[in-house]
């Protein structure tokens, strides 16, 4: 367990390195939220353009099909790559997550935590005290989890925020 300070400052610096994996996978989780907001808006705005080019080319307006064709092809190529975009940021967030897990693991196995019964029993050399970083690390984990689940939903409250302004200046 803890029982030394090497072990100690190993779990010290495994619970900084998961703080950080944590606001890391909130940050990738905002940003895919983000390119998904986007590419729906860029589809959005494709079907529009060719709804208006449809219309234009009903009245023989060659001017506003001429844009529309343009126009089209921007979306078009906008989708694609946002498409591309967003594969590539949910195959990280999907890295993170599992980078993550085995982490949470690791730090586990390294204080104790949730080996019912594996640890071995206090002898009279030791005080009663080593629970005690056991179950602070427990709380220091739910802590942890409970910030990070704070930052993803602050963040898709902002993407919702954002997306709700965009609407309303249209």
């Amino acid at each position: 367990m803890l029982n030394d300070p090497s072990s100690r400052a190993r779990a010290r610096m495994m619970r900084e390195a998961l703080v950080d994996a944590k606001v890391g996978l909130s940050q990738s989780r905002a940003a895919r939220d983000a390119a998904r907001a986007q590419l729906e808006r860029e589809r959005t705005e494709l079907a529009t353009v060719r709804r208006r080019g449809q219309l234009a080319a009903g009245i023989n307006d060659a001017e506003t099909v001429r844009l529309a064709t343009e126009y089209e092809g921007k979306h078009t190529e906008r989708i694609a790559v946002l498409e591309r975009k967003l594969a590539a940021l949910e195959q990280e967030v999907a890295l993170v997550e599992r980078e993550t897990a085995e982490m949470t693991a690791q730090l586990k196995r390294l204080t104790g935590v949730g080996d019912a019964g594996s640890s071995p029993a206090p002898d009279a050399s030791t005080s009663g005290t080593e629970e005690a970083p056991a179950a602070s690390d427990l709380s220091e984990l739910d802590s942890l989890r409970r910030s990070a689940d704070r930052s993803e939903r602050e963040a898709e409250a902002e993407r919702r925020l954002a997306d709700l302004k965009r609407r309303m200046g249209k």
